[in-house]
């Protein structure tokens, strides 16, 4: 059985291109998706995504406006250490995944999660307090061109969330695929191998 499957748009829609993950996830909705899979706009509400993700799930997808440097609209995937949340470094090219090492990192106390904003460090801290976590955390992510005050995406950012939506179905179609392949292994006797009989 394929492991469940968190997509979360995050985002601010009155920061102009933050919007960019709720946008992605507002497409991804209609979308024809596996029955273990849930796709949700949680916006800034941390707090809302911190309790959904303590269901349990094995993967989850973070869709947000992720400035890394590059040009405005560039669509980038990410892996994180969900056990330690600073930014990983920038894919050398569009669609790649990294892991970073983290670096040692002071003990923190309790977190405080703000109830009307996004921090994701936060969120899955208080996933470590309610004795949960989000199994593998992915970021697929979009250089904003601008998150002043306004309503909207910049040309360059809408544009890209047709592409960030077929990356986020291409993750969910190799999860699916890789889950199959781990179900054929284990149900396939081994090369050679024999079919032991019940004795009596």
């Amino acid at each position: 059985m394929t492991g469940r499957m968190m997509i979360a748009g995050v985002g601010n829609v009155f920061l102009g291109d933050d919007g960019f993950g709720v946008e992605v996830a507002t497409r991804l909705a209609s979308a024809d998706l596996p029955d273990w899979v849930r796709v949700a706009d949680y916006g800034i509400n941390g707090m809302h995504l911190a309790y959904d993700l303590a269901e349990g799930y094995d993967t989850t997808i973070l869709v947000d406006a992720s400035p890394r440097g590059g040009a405005p609209g560039t669509v980038y995937v990410m892996e994180l250490d969900d056990s330690a949340p600073p930014a990983p470094a920038p894919a050398s090219r569009p669609g790649e995944l990294t892991r970073p090492t983290a670096p040692d990192e002071p003990p923190r106390g309790i977190p405080v999660l703000d109830a009307h904003g996004m921090q994701p460090d936060v969120v899955f801290s208080m996933l470590g307090i309610l004795g949960a976590d989000a199994g593998r955390v992915l970021v697929v992510g979009c250089e904003p061109a601008s998150t002043d005050p306004g309503i909207g995406l910049s040309a360059p950012v809408a544009a890209a969330v047709d592409e960030a939506v077929r990356v986020v179905l291409d993750l969910v179609r190799a999860a699916g695929e890789e889950a199959k392949s781990l179900e054929d292994a284990v149900r396939r006797p081994a090369a050679g191998g024999r079919q032991l009989r019940r004795g009596g």
